[in-house]
């Protein structure tokens, strides 16, 4: 091989490493953003959207002609499963919780875990169809016992759900349904409807800080 064209061939090789290499570090980083931007929308113990993707989801519904609702549950005296068992075992809780609402038909379009054991159901349709998603979700995490390995564990939920209207922002809706879900708390009751008011809670209030314990 003449030496000019042992020069073109070296040189076309370097172009290709150097290509492969460009493709690889471009996988690479496509891979990342993908990583960083599924964590910034799901809970890292369960899997499920987190509240970030629920407020994106209510926004988008709440700009939407069809209607729609949420739903809210947590799970009572969760507390003690984490002092009795330990942490380990109340993720194991959560996450066999979110499986069991992710399991639910439709018209839940939509299961976000928000934080501790708080979870969310976005659900399509008018109030009779959130208000019998609401009762699914009661009677699907008490279901059956959570089995933790030595211990079959109880799992019972305290459940509040409001539909939308007209004119009336995400913030609201939450606002609502975590009233209607610690008055089913306080009431033993297991589900609570809320109605909507056409009003928004102040600006930078926290839904616990809503609640009177």
């Amino acid at each position: 091989m003449s030496p000019i064209l042992t020069s073109i061939v070296t040189a076309a090789g370097g172009v290709l490493a150097g290509l492969g290499l460009a493709a690889a570090l471009l996988w690479r980083q496509q891979q990342a953003l993908t990583r960083a931007r599924y964590a910034a929308d799901h809970d890292d113990t369960t899997g499920l959207p987190n509240r970030r993707a629920l407020l994106a989801a209510l926004t988008r519904a709440t700009r939407a002609d069809a209607p729609f609702g949420l739903v809210l549950l947590d799970l009572d005296g969760f507390k003690a499963v984490n002092d009795i068992f330990g942490h380990e075992a109340g993720n194991d809780v959560l996450t066999e919780v979110g499986r069991r609402l992710t399991a639910l038909p439709g018209p839940v379009r939509l299961v976000a875990r928000l934080s501790g054991d708080e979870f969310a159901l976005l659900v399509d349709g008018g109030p009779d169809d959130v208000a019998a998603a609401a009762r699914a979700a009661w009677r699907a995490v008490g279901r059956h016992p959570v089995d933790l390995g030595d211990h079959a564990l109880a799992v019972r939920a305290s459940v509040g759900h409001v539909s939308a209207a007209l004119g009336v922002g995400p913030r609201t809706l939450l606002h609502r349904a975590d009233t209607a879900m610690y008055q089913a708390k306080q009431a033993g009751t297991g589900v609570h409807g809320a109605t909507t008011r056409h009003t928004e809670p102040p600006p930078g209030t926290r839904l616990r800080d809503l609640r009177r314990h």
